[in-house]
């Protein structure tokens, strides 16, 4: 498929614009991807994958959708924003409230208890990709490591997540703000600033487990510049050791960000977050692979909960930082199941959107994506069969 317009070369001028524009990982991203231009499966011939790999391992009782399939709780508070940026103690009461809410918890260390236990090993994965001036904010993983200490899981069990560790502390994930907390990527570099050790090869090669893998029958092609953000190239993305054999329970924890006239929040920010060779498949598996990926036992049984930050995100432009797009939803979402809290967020971009004559309507074909992951069993992807119960703050 070496023809095939979804396979990926870039060159070194285009790469190092990317680099300077909201991150390697935003060029990737779906900037055409709306209703006018997806084609869903039925109109368009698919390059095979192995979901059904993926579907045939057996289920347990803490696979996703969770405790709580069909339920999101949406906590709005008005006045969590202080000159521009979030305001620590809002964002903590947020998540209280919400996880409270969506438990039905008195207390907040009994409500994370139904979760997570001492002993287990946490990962929270964060989406910094957009840089600092749009990522998950620090104060919305600070609320949640404060409230998993205040449940009994000490720091040194906390790790904090995304593919490249660089980004990581570019938005501020670092010793500094988050000490006793491990802060670790997949594509690393060395204090000299290069990707590759001694015997010249990549340091994230020992991120990566060979024996967990997203198969697509499409070639990934890149260059020297762009093969460290992608790790491998060839028909193969394997998922990395953080989620198959670092952490035991994952927290997602993605901005609430639009794609096109689409959405990238916790299924994409846990598909594209957790296996390499990614750049493959912007194109004609965008959506499959937001689906498809975390139907792997990697993602599907660790999972277990997903908050949005989305007091503050975009509307256009994204999954990059375009600051005239950026908006303070000024919303938090919270729920076990995926694909309902895509829901809701999707509701929530999508009505912004129209509000800024971006779109006259809602799109069926814009979350296609969460009709995929519904049919897989990873969650409610229908309005009216969701528990969405809103909560107003401040």
């Amino acid at each position: 498929m070496k023809n095939d317009p979804s396979s990926t070369n870039f060159n070194r001028r285009r790469f190092f614009k990317i680099l300077t524009t909201g991150g390697v990982a935003a060029s990737f991203a779906p900037f055409s991807l709306n209703a006018a231009t997806y084609k869903t499966p039925d109109l368009q011939e698919k390059p095979e994958t192995n979901i059904k790999d993926a579907l045939a391992y057996p289920r347990n009782e803490k696979s996703i959708p969770g405790k709580f399939p069909g339920r999101v709780i949406h906590v709005h508070h008005e006045n969590c924003v202080v000159d521009d940026k979030p305001e620590p103690k809002a964002a903590y009461e947020m998540v209280e409230k919400g996880m409270l809410a969506l438990t039905g918890k008195k207390k907040i260390a009994d409500a994370w208890r139904m979760f997570v236990s001492p002993g287990d090993r946490i990962g929270l994965k964060v989406n910094p990709i957009a840089g600092k001036s749009l990522t998950t904010s620090v104060d919305i993983v600070t609320a949640v490591i404060q409230q998993l200490e205040s449940s009994g899981i000490p720091k040194g069990d906390i790790l904090i997540w995304d593919r490249r560790e660089h980004q990581l502390h570019e938005a501020g994930f670092t010793g500094e703000n988050f000490p006793g907390i491990k802060i670790v990527g997949t594509e690393r570099k060395d204090s000299d600033d290069s990707f590759y050790d001694s015997d010249g090869k990549l340091y994230s090669e020992k991120m990566i487990d060979r024996e967990w893998y997203y198969y697509a029958d499409m070639e990934g092609e890149y260059d020297a510049y762009t093969l460290p953000y992608m790790v491998n190239g060839g028909k193969y993305s394997y998922f990395t050791k953080i989620c198959t054999q670092e952490v035991d329970k994952i927290i997602n924890i993605p901005i609430l960000k639009n794609a096109g006239g689409s959405v990238t929040l916790c299924m994409k920010n846990l598909a594209y977050g957790s296996i390499t060779n990614t750049g493959r498949l912007h194109g004609g598996l965008y959506f499959e692979t937001s689906a498809q990926v975390p139907a792997f036992p990697p993602l599907r049984d660790k999972v277990v909960l997903n908050i949005v930050d989305g007091i503050k995100g975009c509307f256009n432009g994204g999954p990059g930082a375009n600051p005239q797009f950026f908006t303070f939803y000024k919303d938090v979402l919270i729920g076990t199941d995926p694909v309902a809290v895509d829901r809701i967020g999707y509701e929530i971009v999508t009505k912004k959107r129209i509000e800024e004559n971006l779109q006259k309507e809602e799109d069926p074909r814009n979350r296609a994506f969460m009709v995929m992951a519904n049919e897989y069993g990873l969650g409610e992807c229908e309005l009216e069969k969701i528990e969405w119960k809103k909560i107003e703050m401040g």
